[in-house]
């Protein structure tokens, strides 16, 4: 109930500021994309098809409301990937606590950034001599802070639910830095092998408020014609994702997940197979195999986009990615070979998270009782 109130006041809120904010608004498609990538070494295996079969800390990232299926008090997750052949680095930690049997929180950080990018303004000396000793850098990075918070239903068996406090900061060096605040809520439903989840990101739209150093680059930009850069408001419109799926078992020591569904997008048409001029959709599907919930095979396919040939011809391209897993003790380590970049002109990437379930420490007390038993 808390869970709802907060977020009806969000949303009253969001909508209460429109009118205030919308001479200075623009809502540009694939605003704060870095978290269209996704976290998780499994969930990539898979497509990303995890609204439904979310069940760890990463579900703070696919549906808050699979924080309640972590097993132990505490469970803690880390991943790191590269992309443009190792330019950017794409990081994640997170860590999620039971309250009790019908309540969950997580914490999440995630981090896109292009390191070390030389800075020549000032290479060319105003005699036009040129001393790389002025060269210096800075750093693009992007980063989402996700607070989460997960609650049995009581109105419902088998219904869970969940939302994230989300705050995005972005900053490109000392020439701008943005700071924005948004809201995700997720449900997921179990009926008997089936599982249901639904998924709304930046539910209340995501305001990024941008403020540009325009001091820093006003004299180069005004000699080369680009435009000065002002302080704006960026909107990052809602996305909601649907995913069914469905256990299979194959034995008394293996088994099988599959699951699918849509990513409706709200930012106008993009380039999938189901489009409008306000509304797209995409279409995830992913896999997982086990033996003994030891080890795991995955396989996945997302990004169906139609393409056209040089003859004019069309042709549908899908996007697959393939992983495995493998659990010891209380730890589990995972591998994904994905492309979040979307295109057959990058080669794919190598993902790697690990994962660790932690008991609570046992009280002075608590150790007594068991020596004396």
């Amino acid at each position: 109930m808390k869970t709802c109130k907060v977020i009806l006041f969000s949303l009253l809120m969001s909508a209460a500021a429109l009118p205030t904010l919308a001479q200075g608004i623009s809502a540009p498609k694939y605003s704060n994309d870095f978290l269209s990538i996704g976290v998780g070494a499994r969930a990539l295996a898979m497509g990303g098809a995890q609204a439904a079969v979310a069940n760890d800390v990463t579900a703070a990232f696919w549906n808050p409301a699979g924080l309640l299926h972590i097993k132990k008090p505490f469970q803690a997750s880390l991943m790191h990937s590269e992309y443009f052949g190792g330019v950017a680095n794409y990081d994640y930690a997170g860590i999620a606590a039971k309250l009790d049997e019908s309540g969950a929180i997580g914490f999440s950080l995630i981090r896109m950034g292009i390191d070390n990018i030389p800075d020549t303004r000032l290479l060319i000396a105003p005699d036009g001599s040129v001393n790389y000793n002025n060269v210096g850098s800075f750093a693009d990075a992007s980063y989402a802070f996700l607070l989460s918070y997960a609650r049995e239903s009581s109105l419902l068996k088998g219904l869970k639910g969940g939302a994230n406090l989300k705050i995005i900061h972005r900053t490109a060096g000392a020439f701008a830095n943005a700071w924005g605040f948004g809201l995700d809520v997720g449900a997921q439903l179990q009926r008997g092998k089936w599982w249901f989840g639904v998924a709304g990101r930046d539910i209340t739209s995501t305001f990024n408020v941008w403020n540009y150093n325009s001091e820093s680059v006003f004299e180069i930009f005004s000699q080369t014609g680009n435009q000065i850069p002002t302080n704006a408001i960026e909107l990052t419109l809602p996305r909601i994702v649907a995913d069914a799926a469905r256990e299979i078992p194959l034995g008394e020591d293996m088994g099988a997940v599959l699951t699918a569904g849509f990513t409706f997008t709200t930012d106008g048409k993009r380039n999938t197979l189901l489009r409008t001029d306000v509304i797209s959709a995409d279409i995830q599907a992913g896999m997982e195999w086990h033996y003994k919930q030891t080890f795991f095979l995955r396989g996945g396919v997302s990004n169906f986009q139609r393409l056209q040939n040089f003859d004019k011809s069309y042709y549908t391209q899908m996007q697959p990615s393939f992983g495995l897993g493998f659990r010891i003790l209380n730890f589990q380590i995972d591998y994904a070979l994905a492309n979040a970049l979307r295109s057959d002109a990058v080669l794919y990437s190598h993902v790697f998270s690990l994962r660790g379930d932690f008991e609570k420490a046992k009280t002075d007390k608590q150790k007594t009782k068991k020596t004396k038993r």
